[in-house]
């Protein structure tokens, strides 16, 4: 494990750009938390918009079948559960990440310190429990624990302000130049830097961080990803 920074070093600050509905972004979950423990600074979520709202597709085998190779890799590699059954439907529902990304958003909004546990908690029952996260009637169960109430959370969920909020985060992600995920930033005394781009284990990104904030020199890893023009 990481020690924290030291007192009196600049502020640290993680900026993940991820997407609720990305399996290399449920494989990127424990590296994650494990990060927020190892060096005890936040981790700022920023969604990237997989594949939202116009831009969402319909299941269909092929879609199906490229999904299904995905996240089977992805928890071969990272050890996450995916349940793909979900993956059967042929009922026309669409691939689309905008609502996910719209109750991060708002989540983030309200009580920023929970956003990554919610964005976690709703991505686990979308690869792993068939919940149906694209369904605002999905959510109320999912809002348990968190400091909300739900009616009103619910209710902000479905006006043009949310939806706003969660395209405003989409351009951030396009303005940090990140357009596949998982990617994760590190932002220290107002200087940003890559740590990586695509999915990497806890123990790949631990030692070049530590080199990082010792000596201000990092080296960026690339990893899996799930890009906009091929989501997986």
């Amino acid at each position: 494990m990481s020690s924290p920074p030291p007192a009196g070093s600049p502020p640290v600050e993680f900026v993940y750009v991820g997407d609720v509905m990305c399996s290399w972004c449920w494989g990127f979950a424990p590296t994650l938390h494990q990060l927020e423990e190892g060096f005890g600074a936040p981790v700022t979520v920023v969604n990237g918009g997989l594949r939202p709202g116009p831009y969402a597709r319909v299941l269909d085998d092929e879609m199906a079948g490229y999904l299904s190779h995905h996240w089977e890799q992805v928890s071969e590699a990272s050890g996450q559960p995916v349940d793909p059954s979900f993956l059967d439907r042929r009922d026309g529902w669409k691939f689309d990440s905008e609502f996910p990304a719209i109750a991060v958003t708002a989540m983030r909004e309200r009580h920023p310190a929970s956003a990554l546990r919610f964005f976690t908690d709703i991505q686990q029952g979308f690869f792993a429990q068939r919940v149906d996260v694209t369904d605002p009637d999905e959510y109320r169960p999912l809002l348990d624990g968190y400091p909300v109430d739900p009616g009103p959370f619910l209710e902000y969920l479905l006006s043009p302000e949310a939806q706003r909020a969660a395209w405003k985060d989409f351009e951030e992600a396009r303005s940090l130049g990140i357009s596949s995920f998982p990617a994760l930033l590190i932002r220290t005394n107002g200087t940003v830097a890559t740590v990586t781009k695509g999915w990497q284990p806890y123990e790949r990104i631990e030692e070049p961080l530590r080199a990082y904030l010792a000596d201000r020199g990092y080296e960026i890893l690339d990893g899996q990803v799930c890009s906009i023009s091929e989501p997986c």
